[in-house]
């Protein structure tokens, strides 16, 4: 009996322990590229990850912004701190619902970025992003 129970036992605990695993993945892959995008500066490509109006917070100014605003606030803020690095810290979040916190180095600055998105019929969408000075 003891043989048994191993035998159903092990196979059913490693297949749950690799649960959270596969659900991690999914947590970490909608901000792949939006990480790249922002590590390289490029407002372009980024903007293509934005919503159609989304809240955008660069340093200490506030805007709800079309796409197209945003993308020249970004392009703004590249072009005066360029970056040097950008790395994600911290991502949580439910099934439609997903944020992540990043480390943003960018001339000579350090900032967190914060970065929310919601799925819709199209995939994800960055609906806020916040770009806020390191103390």
């Amino acid at each position: 009996m003891k043989r048994i129970l191993n035998i159903v036992l092990l196979p059913l605990t490693l297949s749950l322990m690799a649960l959270p695993a596969f659900a991690q993945d999914d947590t970490y892959d909608v901000f792949v590229p939006i990480a790249k995008y922002i590590g390289q500066g490029n407002a372009g490509k980024l903007s293509a990850w934005f919503a159609d109006n989304l809240e955008i917070t660069v340093i200490s100014s506030s805007n709800d912004s079309s796409r197209n605003q945003a993308r020249q606030i970004m392009k703004s803020f590249f072009d005066s701190y360029t970056p040097r690095s950008f790395e994600i810290t911290h991502t949580a979040g439910r099934s439609n619902m997903k944020y992540a916190l990043g480390a943003l180095n960018a001339g000579g600055e350090m900032f967190m970025v914060t970065i929310f998105v919601s799925y819709s019929g199209s995939g994800y969408r960055i609906q806020q992003l916040k770009i806020e000075r390191m103390r």
